[in-house]
């Protein structure tokens, strides 16, 4: 690899972790130096040729990412939008080196999955958190809530107590309590935003048994902390006055619970894949859950894969159930 382009590895990476950077002035700043390593006149960078592409994905592949290289390639490709330049390649050729991108990038490159939450691991929250403390019933209603609707954190918390913005984020006159033609009753949450789309989205839950029923906690939560119709949903008392929830205070005080559990704390998008492994393992069909979990795509099904041997013996206990469920996340048979 040539020298310059490995000083921007390094300038770009931390402590040998590589991070997704999509922004476009990255990636401009890496396609300009490759092409000065290469020493590609100017008029050729742009409109950029197939030939130049190529061999542009191609130097990128096995020092990063797929996600990375996607990332750098979308920034060109944005470059030439915005300056009305011909973008005219061979999207097989241009698929099949991204996808060489994933067999040779680098360990230290690839994300970790995370763990999912369990009903197990809600209990253990439900039992570490402090539901004396405002705080920590606002949490834990926001952890079941999240849970529930299988949504993400960023969809129930706010950045940082500065933010709440009541176009953007949801409060207590965005919930309403429903039902369906069976009579049976839902909570619907409408979200003025969501993670994968700008427009408002409706998500809801329904009572559960145990530890991950959401609407106890959420009747608590009500209940002790009592957020101002306008407010962040999540509002929790704090020394005379209001805070919203931010997603700082919801991960670390998860965080907290889990040490006190004695277990390794998991990543927020955790409550995310374990909401859907629970929805799947309740013979939910898969579109549904890719609709209800928000999925733009199939990439949740490498979850899936990877926490096989966790959703091990509820598929044994019964396999007949199991099966839309196994012709997913098993590989083909080759005969």
């Amino acid at each position: 690899m040539n020298s310059n382009i490995s000083g921007v590895q390094s300038w770009h990476s931390g402590s040998g972790v590589h991070c997704i950077l999509s922004s476009y002035s990255s990636s401009l700043l890496v396609f300009h130096v490759f092409c000065n390593a290469k020493s590609i006149p100017d008029c050729d960078q742009a409109p950029a040729s197939t030939q130049l592409i190529a061999l542009f994905i191609s130097s990128l592949a096995g020092q990063y990412s797929r996600s990375m290289v996607a990332n750098y390639l979308q920034g060109v490709h944005t470059w030439h939008i915005v300056h009305c330049l011909i973008w005219s390649h061979n999207d097989t050729e241009i698929k099949a080196l991204l996808k060489a991108a994933v067999t040779l990038a680098l360990t230290s490159s690839k994300c970790k999955p995370h763990e999912p939450y369990t009903i197990d691991v809600l209990s253990l929250m439900r039992d570490n958190l402090n539901l004396m403390n405002p705080a920590g019933v606002a949490v834990f209603a926001c952890l079941t809530t999240t849970f529930g609707c299988t949504a993400h954190i960023g969809e129930f918390t706010v950045p940082h107590l500065g933010a709440f913005n009541p176009l953007l984020h949801i409060k207590p006159s965005n919930v309403m309590h429903q039902k369906d033609r069976q009579g049976l009753m839902v909570t619907n949450f409408h979200l003025p935003r969501t993670k994968s789309a700008l427009l408002s989205k409706d998500i809801s839950w329904a009572q559960q048994h145990g530890p991950s029923n959401p609407q106890a906690a959420f009747q608590n939560h009500i209940a002790v902390d009592g957020p101002p119709v306008d407010g962040h949903l999540f509002t929790y008392r704090h020394k005379g006055g209001y805070h919203p929830l931010t997603k700082l205070k919801f991960t670390t005080s998860l965080s907290s619970a889990a040490k006190k559990a004695g277990i390794k704390p998991l990543q927020g998008h955790g409550v995310h894949i374990g909401s859907t492994l629970k929805c799947l393992l309740h013979n939910v069909p898969f579109d549904v859950i890719k609709i209800k979990g928000q999925w733009a795509s199939d990439a949740f099904l490498i979850y899936l894969c990877c926490h096989a041997q966790i959703l091990a013996p509820y598929i044994q206990a019964s396999p007949p159930l199991h099966e839309s469920f196994l012709w997913y996340t098993m590989p083909p048979i080759h005969r």
